[in-house]
């Protein structure tokens, strides 16, 4: 493709990115914002234009399912052969390549998880070895780790940070913990996915031949998701680059959410300190999401920080869509009742046309959800959670993709319709959903959109043999076909996915911020974390907690202190689903509304009441209610974002456009009405 085509194709910010080819450059990309198409239209123009090969540019993504998305986008735009790997995938390989130059014989065994040799050096220490302490003290080994905190430095280090430790262990029997879990390793000749990190960085600093043959192949880096990397990634990044400075970052300080594992968001606020004029640029046009739900994100991002320091490096979004329905926020009574009111919801979006694979129910903790599968199953609505099995990983997967492997070997001139509900059949699936709930729908769910997948790929004319190879690749990219049913998921697996309804719900103080946050440090997490659980939204967002934990218990929780002044004073149980006009837009805006919306609402009305009784003539004519009320919802920026309010065409964008966008920002309503005014006079004089 032509670079200049490419570049027609992005927002001016987005070009920006695209055209600095070389040197350093940070992008702080808000929700929803395009990041992804940024960069990859960044890569495939650097190749256009003669920048780049295709094999000396290396994009590091935090998952591989968000890698294979990167490839598939790269390879649609004509570049192929681009090297989009997480930091894990692409130093295994390295590791895997080199290891036998570097240290010789094979690399040992990478351990699938690390809970086994954990649970031994617990024991040896004289620890309890349960499940529930085996995996915290897992977590803690892989945070030092990460960390780049040996044993001998462990027990001066969390004293230091006044670390909590798992299992309530001393500083010192702590270290001695890791001292142990290294020797289990090198005694069965294992390394854990940490290691593989560690081991690479260390090859590249002790070997100069191999560090140089690495960085004559990768001469272009681009980073994603830069908020989340932590200090063995940075390391490994800066051997990779090697004293160099041609490299691009993307991130998000407000979505920092995994700081709990060691990540950091210090590199990307610190990037242009360590890079001395590097290139800068912000993405706040978000394309993803209503204005009524950007309009919640910059108040959430707003009261991030205090008011003496605000956040650094946040973005404030910029919405680029039409109006959409209001936020709803509900306080149900109990658990029970949230749970059966959110899938009543779920409903009537099915019967309005949205997807049930479009929704999501999205929790802080993972056991908040079994009232919600209860609720769901009740209601004969699948879902899926994530975080779960990964589906490939699955054993009745697995099973039936032998089956069909070994159908499409043996030529079998059996459809592939057929040949892959024979398959699915064989292993458990039935043409109608189980009644059960649990382990015994997930299965179900599972199987079924593998047949639904292969019914889809026989309609496209694909046979048996190109659909099991789709079916590997597939597997070797995380990419699982979508179960036709509702997610449940955590925020934090959430992460990077969007859907057009969202179900926030528990959004209670105890659960956001999660009652173990204790420190301004975990609170402020739990904070970035509400961010990116409202911003997962595309059209709607419900926004709820329970007041009680049970039916007839006592009312004793509250909405989180997050949503102060953004939560209305009195919720309804049921809100009004769709924004209407009249007596009920006030109604809702009357409920729904922050008071700094109302705040601006009111100056709007007091500048349309001058004008309009300057110009004597009813104040409806000039702007009604409904458009007041949504200019207050969306605070509009630029002339585009006020243009795309309902009721303000282009003559009312010329007549009052400066006066509202004026008010917005704060100017004198009165001193902009007889602005407006005189306007209208000197117009009238000519």
């Amino acid at each position: 493709m032509e670079p200049a085509k490419l570049l027609d194709a992005l927002d001016p910010e987005q070009r920006r990115v695209a055209q600095q080819v070389t040197g350093p450059l940070v992008v702080r990309a808000g929700a929803g914002t395009g990041k992804t198409r940024a960069i990859t239209y960044k890569i495939a123009y650097a190749v256009a234009s003669g920048v780049y090969s295709t094999h000396d540019v290396l994009a590091v993504t935090f998952t591989t399912r968000a890698a294979s998305e990167m490839s598939a986008r790269l390879r649609a735009l004509g570049v192929p052969g681009v090297q989009a790997r997480t930091f894990h995938s692409a130093a295994l390989r390295q590791l895997r390549y080199f290891w036998p130059t570097a240290v010789g014989g094979p690399v040992p065994n990478l351990l699938d998880h690390k809970a086994p040799l954990v649970a031994a050096a617990a024991t040896r220490l004289g620890l309890r070895a349960d499940k529930t302490t085996v995996r915290d003290l897992a977590s803690e080994i892989e945070w030092a780790k990460v960390s780049l905190i040996s044993p001998a430095d462990y027990a001066q280090t969390v004293e230091q940070l006044g670390r909590d430790i798992p299992a309530e262990l001393t500083p010192q029997q702590g270290a001695r913990l890791l001292s142990i879990y290294q020797d289990v390793k090198s005694e069965r000749g294992v390394i854990d996915f940490e290691d593989v990190l560690l081991l690479t960085v260390g090859m590249l600093a002790e070997r100069d031949d191999i560090a140089a043959r690495v960085r004559a192949q990768y001469k272009h880096f681009v980073v994603d998701e830069y908020q989340d990397v932590s200090p063995l990634q940075q390391e490994l990044l800066n051997q990779w680059i090697g004293g160099r400075n041609d490299v691009c970052v993307v991130g998000d300080v407000a979505q920092t959410i995994y700081s709990f594992t060691g990540a950091t968001s210090k590199y990307l606020v610190n990037f242009t300190k360590r890079f001395p004029g590097a290139g800068e640029v912000e993405l706040v046009r978000n394309y993803r999401s209503s204005p009524q739900i950007v309009s919640l994100a910059n108040r959430l991002v707003s009261n991030m920080g205090s008011k003496r320091k605000p956040l650094a490096g946040a973005v404030r979004l910029q919405t680029q869509r039409e109006m959409g329905q209001a936020v709803s926020y509900t306080a149900y009574s109990d658990d029970q009742a949230e749970a059966q009111g959110v899938v009543r919801h779920i409903n009537k979006l099915r019967e309005r046309g949205v997807a049930l694979a479009d929704q999501a129910i999205l929790y802080r903790t993972n056991a908040q959800s079994q009232a919600f599968e209860q609720a769901l199953s009740e209601a004969g609505i699948g879902y899926v959670v994530r975080g779960a099995e990964r589906y490939f990983n699955r054993q009745e997967i697995r099973k039936a993709m032998v089956l069909i492997r070994s159908m499409a070997k043996a030529g079998s001139p059996v459809a592939l319709t057929q040949a892959v509900a024979d398959a699915a059949s064989s292993v458990g699936w039935t043409a109608k959903p189980p009644a059960g709930t649990g382990a015994v729908r997930e299965r179900w769910d599972a199987l079924d959109a593998l047949v639904r997948l292969g019914e889809d790929r026989a309609e496209k004319g694909m046979g048996l043999r190109d659909f099991v190879a789709e079916l590997e690749e597939r597997a070797q990219s995380a990419n699982a076909p979508q179960i036709n049913g509702v997610t449940l998921s955590s925020v934090h697996a959430a992460k990077g996915l969007e859907w057009a309804a969202v179900f926030f719900v528990g959004v209670s103080e105890g659960l956001f911020p999660i009652s173990q946050a204790d420190t301004p440090e975990q609170i402020a997490e739990e904070q970035r974390l509400a961010y990116v659980g409202a911003t997962r939204a595309r059209d709607y967002l419900y926004v709820s907690y329970a007041k009680a934990r049970s039916e007839g218990r006592r009312a004793s929780r509250k909405p989180s202190r997050f949503f102060d002044g953004i939560w209305p004073a009195d919720t309804v149980k049921n809100p009004p689903a769709v924004r209407a006009g009249g007596r009920a837009a006030a109604k809702e805006f009357d409920q729904e509304a922050s008071a700094e919306q109302k705040e601006l609402f009111q100056k709007l009305r007091a500048w349309r009441k001058l004008v309009a009784a300057g110009l004597s003539k009813p104040a409806f004519t000039v702007l009604t209610d409904v458009t007041l009320r949504d200019t207050a919802i969306v605070r509009p920026a630029t002339v585009k974002q006020l243009s795309l309010i309902r009721g303000i065409g282009r003559v009312k964008l010329d007549q009052y456009g400066a006066a509202i966008l004026g008010i917005v920002r704060g100017e004198d309503p009165e001193r902009l009405a007889a602005k407006t005014l005189r306007e209208f006079i000197d117009l009238a004089a000519d």
